[in-house]
């Protein structure tokens, strides 16, 4: 990684931005001996359950008592959940910054109380009077919280997710985009008009989105209509020769939306820059910089500003390409006072199922997508008949009591582990993890998690070590500048999940550091701190 790592998560709205994405890339390896620093004792176990350093894998404790750790915090939990015997612990019940490990509860509710194989669908009525292949009227698109909306589905049903995923495209290098259709949901809509005879449509295209009302606490902030996950994907390639304009291809390319690149091609070796910005609400991008000419293809992304707004305009597009003529002007505004109280008699001409949601829930843990786990909160709000998305936590409360999860050790403010308050102990995560355990949906939950050195946020790791693909585990991290000392602060490093002890054997485990620093500001720098974390895992899972 050569860019800077853009991420502040001990502030609102960036909070955890790096969501664990430093273990993307890393290869496996473990760090060098060092004094031992003041640590819990090897030898007595403390009265909260710790069993302290006593009986760890040695190298384990070596990596602990590295010196970037001296000021720092660990924490770490295994048990094995088919008799709770506790196997190793150190601070069990204390509260440390989750990261995005905190997905593991909020992916959890909303598993839980719309089912693994709930499916959204998305209805299109027809409002209005018919007249043959004629509406005099409007087409409502209702939107239902679908999270793709189609762009990700393959053909197979299944959801389409690459390693390092686009929504952190202005975050890290070497993210890469899924090759399905932004716009597959909507253009299945309109070809299901024209299948129902409508050929004409005098009047407008309305989305509704009374789902839930946007919550600007929740950053991302989730929308009832979501469209490649309300991004514009830029991608920058190298011209043939060194002073050569750069390419230019993005996605999804809907109007009002217009793209113009500056970004010329610079020697090889030379540095790669590109900047993105967006005016206009959003719908005038311009790219700036240079990019090498030995580059690989760079992503870059521009948030949509309307999402209601480019849904509509993208389904009048896709309407005209299906053969449908729709008389409103595609640039106008979506006209929601013209929306009727309910969809009671009202024909419905077109539907866009989901895959189930345990295919939703996989992606956001594989890639650990923060747009979907925030968004999991405001589903959660709904099934309680409430557009407010706040009222999705007491439901979320509501399951972890009946989970026999102690949700007291746990504080959240969002569905991604990103606010300042967000806190949980290795406890409480070894509880969630050891629920899934005595469900039916055991092997689903475990195998959604990115698995060490095979894909998602681990695919990297360890690779060929005896335990690539014996270790199934969310990661987080927040990490943050130290401009006082010229460095890095890193918040925490997390990961937690299960490993694979053989004889159908899965131990439920954490590990954390909370509170460590890197020797200097370059972001790399981080990689040792995530790479141990990694490492950690494989040697509990090596472990007898």
């Amino acid at each position: 990684m050569s860019r800077p790592i853009h991420c502040a998560p001990l502030r609102r709205g960036t909070a955890a931005a790096c969501a664990a994405l430093l273990f993307v890339a890393l290869a496996s390896g473990t760090g060098t001996a060092a004094d031992p620093t003041p640590s819990p004792s090897a030898t007595t176990p403390s009265a909260t359950g710790d069993t302290g350093l006593a009986g760890l894998d040695p190298r384990i404790t070596e990596i602990m008592r590295k010196p970037d750790y001296r000021n720092a915090q660990w924490g770490l939990l295994q048990t094995d959940p088919d008799n709770g015997r506790v196997v190793h612990s150190l601070f069990p019940e204390q509260f440390f910054i989750p990261g995005s490990t905190a997905k593991l509860i909020s992916v959890s509710g909303p598993w839980h109380t719309l089912g693994a194989d709930h499916r959204f669908v998305t209805p299109l009525y027809a409002v209005g009077a018919r007249d043959g292949a004629t509406l005099t009227g409007d087409l409502d698109l209702v939107a239902q919280g679908d999270l793709t909306m189609g762009g990700r589905t393959r053909p197979d049903g299944t959801v389409a997710y690459t390693d390092l995923d686009h929504t952190y495209a202005n975050d890290f290098p070497g993210a890469t985009l899924t090759p399905e259709n932004p716009l597959a949901g909507i253009d299945l809509l309109a070809r299901q008009v024209r299948d129902s005879g409508i050929t004409r449509v005098d009047g407008d295209v309305i989305v509704d989105s009374r789902l839930f009302l946007p919550d600007p606490e929740l950053v991302p902030t989730p929308t009832p209509l979501i469209i490649n996950d309300n991004l514009i994907d830029l991608l920058t390639t190298p011209g043939d020769r060194p002073g050569a304009n750069a390419r230019l291809d993005w996605r999804p390319k809907v109007a009002p939306y217009r793209v113009t690149s500056a970004v010329k091609t610079v020697a090889a070796g030379k540095p790669t820059a590109v900047t993105v910005t967006a005016t206009d609400g959003g719908t005038r991008i311009r790219l700036t910089g240079t990019i090498a000419a030995d580059s690989a293809p760079l992503l870059r992304t521009s948030p949509i500003g309307d999402p209601a707004g480019f849904g509509r305009v993208a389904l009048i597009e896709a309407l005209e390409r299906a053969g449908v003529h729709v008389t409103a002007d595609p640039s106008g505004p979506n006209p929601v006072g013209r929306l009727p109280r309910d969809y009671a008699g009202r024909p419905r001409v077109a539907a866009y199922t989901s895959p189930p949601y345990a295919q939703y829930a996989k992606l956001i843990l594989k890639v650990s997508h923060n747009l979907g786990a925030n968004l999991g909160i405001c589903l959660l709000a709904v099934t309680a008949k409430s557009d407010q998305c706040p009222a999705g936590f007491p439901v979320l409360a509501d399951f972890l009591d009946q989970a026999g999860v102690d949700r007291e050790q746990a504080q959240l403010m969002d569905g991604r582990g990103g606010n300042p308050a967000d806190r949980a102990t290795p406890q409480v995560l070894v509880q969630m993890l050891a629920y899934w355990q005595r469900t039916p949906d055991a092997r689903l939950f475990r195998e959604a998690l990115p698995i060490l050195g095979v894909d998602g946020l681990l695919a990297e790791n360890c690779r060929s070590c005896p335990a690539r693909g014996k270790v199934f585990a969310k990661t987080g991290a927040a990490v943050g500048g130290d401009a006082l000392n010229d460095r890095l602060a890193v918040g925490a490093i997390t990961i937690a999940g299960y490993l694979d002890k053989g004889g159908g054997r899965f131990d439920t485990f954490y590990a954390g550091v909370n509170g460590a620093s890197t020797p200097g500001a370059d972001p790399t720098e981080v990689l040792a701190i995530t790479n141990d974390l990694a490492m950690i895992a494989a040697y509990l899972q090596e472990s007898p």
